[in-house]
């Protein structure tokens, strides 16, 4: 699994906008079928919210493939 961190600007991002900040999907309309089709978890818990709020510290698991270190710009 690869693991990588994400800085984020302020303290918190959506895990929509994460998972377009990410590179994981290319447009915000992809992010609710994404979320549907593979399983996302957030500290985890599954989420399927693309609205779910993420603060620096979070963990975001992308299926069994990636996983996403949610940090502030500061680091």
């Amino acid at each position: 699994m690869t693991a990588r961190d994400v800085p984020i600007r302020g303290g918190m991002i959506r895990l929509g906008q994460l998972l377009k900040l990410a590179d994981v999907v290319d447009g915000g309309g992809e992010v609710k079928d994404f979320l549907m089709e593979v399983d996302v978890t957030v500290n985890g818990e599954i989420e399927d919210r693309r609205g779910r709020q993420l603060h620096p510290g979070d963990v975001v698991v992308i299926g069994e493939e990636e996983e996403l270190h949610v940090v502030g710009d500061d680091a």
